[in-house]
């Protein structure tokens, strides 16, 4: 259920020192095991990640305990009056009186090992797949780890370190840092460009203060899209989408761009802001935001912005393989529905329970949407817009990510 949010702890300026401990061992190709497409739950509260069937039933198939360490962790945090401070602010705030134990997560190619953002512990790990030990950890700047990307080969994953302004860009097998670019305030979401020559990057600014009234968005940071080569991490181009909504007649609207996604021909990009209950198109070619969507309001979700978790209205937006259909999580309203891209008519209102992430299925016939207030998952048909299947797992699941494990692969004893 929406809560209000806790007013926001004032920044503290703080240097960190980036420290990535010694390198696993790769295997090589010749006696890497089968592999089985799965779909990966990452439950934030709990700080486990559920690994389940990428179709069709959506059954369990294990469970990753992706704090093995978090006695060591929080000996450290409970050492340093600075860490403290920030862990409880991440706890009081974003997490909703909870801790945030996992945020994102991608396997490596050889299935072997899994990688997991972990914001409250402001770092990333590599956890074997095998044994449930970490393989490798890197602590990234500043005191929050938040949303991933991994390239499409593959090997580079990109993590936000969302109170530094930065994000690092990490060989996904060792952890060693490749490269690292600046962003706009409180950076987020992360895309590598289907082609892997770049890395475009949403900064949503400030979402845990209480002044979300439109006159005061000012108040919010630089919010921004920041576009990098992937080779170098040298900036491109930043996209504002401030400009783009006043262009429109749309003022008093968020800049804070939350999920997004591209066209199969990545020449649209389709975008979530703060407190909207709806999404954009923008169009690459012509710098400009082509269509409004604007999707209906549950009569019993509240106006008042300040109800909205993290500012998020709708967060979680995915688009079916062949671009036909958008599928969008309805946070705050309560609901998912899938969109025809072609006339923005959104389907069935699949009642939902505060659906955080849409992701696609393995088989690309479905939209999997996490309903964080319901612990489960659940299927919705993209071609008839009605939920097939939900399936339960661990506390307030988030982010879901298509992945693989062994084939043989059970949960680790450990």
């Amino acid at each position: 259920m929406p809560v209000l949010k806790p007013r926001h702890l004032c920044a503290m300026a703080a240097a960190v020192v980036l420290t990535v401990t010694a390198p696993a061992t790769v295997a090589s190709a010749a006696d890497t095991a089968a592999l089985r497409e799965v779909l990966f739950v990452g439950n934030n509260w709990d700080g486990t990640a559920d690994v389940i069937k990428s179709s069709g039933d959506l059954a369990k198939i294990g469970r990753i305990n992706v704090v093995p360490d978090k006695d060591a962790r929080m000996a450290e945090i409970n050492a340093d009056p600075i860490k403290w401070i920030y862990f409880m602010a991440i706890r009081n705030s974003v997490g909703e009186g909870h801790d945030q134990f996992v945020d994102d997560m991608y396997s490596t190619p050889d299935g072997r090992s899994v990688v997991v953002s972990r914001p409250s512990f402001a770092d990333v790990v590599s956890i074997d797949l095998a044994t449930g030990k970490i393989n490798w950890r890197f602590k990234v700047s500043g005191y929050r780890a938040d949303h991933m990307a991994v390239s499409p080969d593959g090997t580079r994953v990109a993590v936000s370190a969302s109170t530094a302004n930065t994000v690092h860009v990490l060989n996904i097998n060792t952890g060693q840092q490749l490269g690292s670019f600046a962003t706009g305030d409180k950076p987020h979401e992360n895309i590598f460009t289907r082609d892997g020559k770049y890395i475009w990057n949403m900064a949503i600014g400030d979402v845990n203060t209480d002044s979300d009234a439109p006159w005061l968005d000012w108040t919010k940071g630089d919010r921004h899209i920041t576009v990098v080569d992937a080779t170098t991490y040298k900036q491109v181009k930043t996209i504002d989408m401030r400009d783009k909504l006043n262009a429109i007649g749309l003022t008093d609207y968020s800049d804070a761009v939350r999920p997004a996604v591209f066209s199969p021909d990545e020449s649209k990009l389709y975008f979530q802001v703060s407190f909207f209950n709806g999404f954009f198109e923008y169009d690459l070619a012509t710098d400009k935001i082509t269509r409004t969507k604007t999707l209906p309001k549950n009569p019993a979700t509240s106006d008042d912005r300040t109800t909205m978790v993290n500012d998020s209205r709708h967060h979680g937006l995915s688009m079916s393989p062949d671009g036909s259909k958008l599928c969008v999580a309805g946070t705050m309203d309560d609901y998912a529905t899938v969109v025809n891209r072609a006339t923005l008519q959104e389907g069935p209102l699949v009642p939902a329970s505060k659906p955080y992430w849409a992701t696609v299925s393995g088989d690309g016939k479905s939209c999997v949407v996490s309903e964080s207030g319901a612990d489960q998952v659940t299927a919705i048909d993209f071609a008839t817009g009605q939920k097939t299947v939900s399936v339960p797992v661990g506390d307030h699941p988030q982010r879901v990510r298509l992945g693989h494990v062994a084939a043989d692969w059970t949960s680790p004893s450990s």
